[in-house]
């Protein structure tokens, strides 16, 4: 086994990990791994994320939901729109984005570049959600619940056509806005956003299937390692400050995102 790969498995461990402690940010680091140690293209890289993130959220929401930390309802609520819209993404959009999108002169923007330009954009919004957090959270009134639907749908949309497009998870986007809109506390937000994104990163990877070939061992290996890094992290986080794992992961998140810009433009 080469070394790249070996350390492509190692960070397939840490993917797990990352979800697992701080309820997102896998795909952050899955997309880079497999584009720049393992070698994939971008579409490629992005379509297998959505298949990682995906199924080992399913492992990581099911510890939660045993502790009590799902809130299956508002899940639903959420997911529902979300996953449509980023099937519909990678099904019918990702594949009819140009070869080359424009050209500046000599230099041709490529889909491959796009893809990887706008990941780094959503890992910078990822970072300040990450770093400035939530000092406050407004504690979960069931009975008096109202969903604002159309909102819901706003940001499912937004969430949807992120994760299609970059094969995220979205996890930055749906805990502040299942705190916000969802009224849940925070650690209910982490576990509950596990159970969306296992949704929305399974259904859009559902749209990939007849665009991509897929090699199964490679993307079944890497994934088994992850859900053996979720457990993990999801039996640690009980011990480890989430607050201070996340800031600090928000401001590694900045680095990779400026060496992803600089990786692709210079």
């Amino acid at each position: 086994m080469a070394l790249i790969e070996i350390l492509g498995y190692v960070g397939a461990l840490v993917v797990g990990l990352v979800l697992g402690l701080i309820g997102g940010g896998g795909s952050i680091l899955t997309v880079p791994i497999m584009v720049y140690l393992i070698g994939l293209n971008p579409i490629v890289a992005t379509a297998y994320s959505l298949f990682v993130v995906g199924t080992t959220s399913v492992f990581g929401a099911f510890q939660n939901y045993k502790k009590g930390l799902v809130d299956v309802k508002t899940a639903i609520v959420f997911a529902v729109p979300a996953f449509i819209v980023v099937y519909l993404t990678r099904r019918y959009f990702v594949p009819i984005i140009p070869d080359v999108i424009f050209s500046i002169d000599d230099f041709e923007v490529t889909n491959n570049i796009f893809i990887m330009i706008f990941f780094a954009l959503v890992m910078l919004l990822a970072s300040y959600s990450m770093i400035k957090g939530r000092k406050t959270i407004v504690p979960k009134e069931e009975q008096n619940l109202v969903y604002n639907y159309p909102l819901i749908a706003f940001q499912a949309t937004v969430i949807g056509v992120f994760s299609g497009i970059v094969g995220a998870g979205g996890g930055f986007l749906i805990i502040p806005t299942l705190v916000l809109l969802g009224k849940l506390p925070m650690k209910k937000a982490i576990g509950t956003s596990l159970f969306v994104i296992a949704v929305n990163s399974l259904f859009g990877f559902l749209g990939d299937l007849s665009n991509i070939d897929i090699n199964w061992t490679f993307l079944l290996t890497f994934t088994f390692i992850s859900i053996i890094g979720i457990l993990i992290g999801s039996h640690f986080s009980k011990f480890i400050s989430g607050r201070r794992l996340k800031k600090g992961f928000g401001y590694f998140t900045i680095i990779m995102a400026i060496y992803i810009v600089y990786r692709e433009l210079f």
